[in-house]
């Protein structure tokens, strides 16, 4: 026990104890109210001190101080604690002559910390669960699920006709563990077993709209180390999941190379993707870039679809982050303008990618880096036109990008409007800011459009709607909606769209598109 009746308080007038849910008062400047706890009670409590500020503080049998709970606040407030041994009661301490209302309003004793399972999202699960529980096997679940593919997705239980359906992802036979990378949420998520049987799942509530990719990490080790360290060991474990029916890309050397596809009836269309990938009927040009500003070298890749001259004064001129990326069959981009310009959605675009020197010159370039921003306004755009003949104009140039891609296309764009008068960004990491920027500001570029006066520049934001923060960070999607919020009060024009979706490539080029279509569709 966690005993009290603190006669050492020499001078301080003892209280009633406390008991839960009876409130004490008191109009004592100081006063101690006894406890009666057991050592790992989790306790809640309120102390309302009106318009006094109040002190609360743990104190032992004699009177010394353990641990303060409030410290001059007035009103009412919560506080709480885990009872340990030598904390005997509680001292308010008032710093005006009025009174305050004290009370314990919730114990949770050791026996009773644990979560309690409120019941299964899924009906399968849920009828599977009564079935292991009455000493049954999973055979007959496990050849209905290779039927059906994974994840199982079923009606929202007791929501006819809603919008948002239960996504169950599902794994056979782990021995230790199974994590989730990619699902419906921006956590590397832990599947729970069913019992002691052979299935380990994992349900979500998400929109009939959803399309992501994602993967699986089965038995990932488990060994003494830091947190990056053991976060990194999922990599080596991760891979499609085996009961999935839509591999990515299927012509992958092995399933460790390849996510798993899940797109929903409900998910928008990606325009210019409608049919899948086709070999890109336009023209390609690879080269060799330097840049005297960053002293490195990278390679672009320039396209023009069929009847595109990239020389043509009004051609939209794209110039596109990651450029590898959305070069290969997973975001086929030439194959999307071939048929956005083919059909008269598009006016006659020409595509430049931007690859990386290197993943430690990605993390340093494009996180809103002024001399990368230089580079594209004074050395690329030049090369461009000595090159290739593209002459470009604010107007029908764009910026676009993927995560830190996202943050330099509207970075860049802000920093040069005179030279890409439109940003488009998809998952952009507007959470980012530098390492010397106060803890109070935590998000840079929202902050630099906020004090900078309005240029003439264009935007179109996108985020998924799981690229939520956690842990009091802020995410993506919060990040994004922020700085369109932003942008609007200072009077830019800006499109902010929301995808049933994550950090996810898979979703981003149908942004791509949507993007394209809205700055400059016909």
């Amino acid at each position: 026990m966690v005993m009290m009746l603190l006669n050492a308080c020499a001078g301080v007038p003892d209280g009633p104890p406390l008991v839960l849910d009876v409130p004490v008062s008191g109009t004592e400047r100081s006063a101690v109210h006894p406890l009666d706890l057991d050592d790992g009670d989790y306790v809640e409590g309120v102390l309302d001190s009106g318009t006094d500020a109040a002190e609360l503080r743990l104190i032992d049998r004699e009177g010394r101080p353990i641990r303060l709970l409030l410290n001059g606040t007035a009103g009412r407030e919560v506080f709480r604690f885990v009872a340990g041994p030598g904390m005997a009661a509680l001292r308010v301490t008032l710093r005006g002559d009025g009174g305050y209302r004290l009370a314990l309003t919730r114990r949770i004793a050791v026996a009773d910390q644990h979560p309690v399972l409120q019941g299964h999202l899924s009906p399968t699960i849920a009828a599977l669960a009564e079935t292991v529980r009455r000493g049954g096997g999973t055979d007959a679940f496990w050849q209905d699920i290779a039927r059906r593919g994974t994840p199982l997705v079923e009606p929202l239980t007791g929501a006819p006709g809603s919008d948002r359906v239960t996504m169950t992802f599902l794994a056979r036979g782990a021995r230790h563990n199974v994590r989730l990378l990619g699902g419906p949420t921006s956590n590397h998520e832990n599947l729970d077993r069913l019992g002691g049987s052979d299935v380990w799942y994992k349900s979500f509530v998400v929109p009939a709209s959803t399309r992501l990719s994602y993967q699986i990490a089965p038995d990932v080790p488990d060994f003494p180390g830091t947190c990056r360290e053991c976060r990194m060991a999922i990599l080596a474990r991760l891979q499609a999941d085996p009961l999935n029916h839509n591999p990515w890309p299927v012509a992958a050397p092995d399933p460790y190379n390849q996510v798993s596809l899940v797109e929903l009836p409900g998910a928008p269309p990606q325009p210019g993707l409608e049919g899948g990938w086709a070999e890109p009927a336009g023209r390609l040009v690879l080269e060799r870039f330097a840049s005297r500003i960053l002293g490195n070298t990278r390679d672009v890749a320039v396209y023009a679809p069929p009847g595109v001259d990239p020389a043509g004064k009004d051609a939209v001129l794209l110039i596109l982050f990651d450029g590898p990326d959305y070069l290969d069959r997973r975001a086929p981009v030439p194959t999307m303008l071939d048929r956005l310009t083919g059909d008269g959605r598009l006016p006659p675009t020409v595509a430049v990618f931007i690859a990386n020197p290197s993943a430690a010159a990605r993390e340093r370039e494009l996180p809103a880096n002024p001399a990368f921003a230089a580079m594209l306004a004074d050395e690329l755009l030049p090369w461009l036109n000595e090159r290739m003949g593209i002459r470009s104009r604010p107007d029908r140039t764009v910026l676009a990008g993927s995560s830190y891609g996202g943050l330099a296309a509207v970075s860049a764009a802000l920093a040069h409007p005179d030279r890409f008068g439109n940003a488009l960004s998809m998952s952009g990491s507007f959470w980012w800011h530098p390492a010397e920027a106060p803890p109070d500001r935590p998000e840079h570029m929202a902050g630099l459009v906020a004090s900078r006066e309005r240029r003439p520049v264009r935007f179109f934001l996108s985020a998924g709607l799981f690229e939520t923060g956690g842990d009091g960070d802020i995410g993506i999607l919060e990040s994004s909606r922020h700085l369109r919020d932003v942008l609007e009060a200072k009077g830019y024009e800006v499109t902010h769209r929301d995808y049933a979706a994550g950090h996810d490539l898979f979703a981003w080029r149908g942004a791509l598109g949507d993007g394209l279509l809205t700055l400059f569709g016909r």
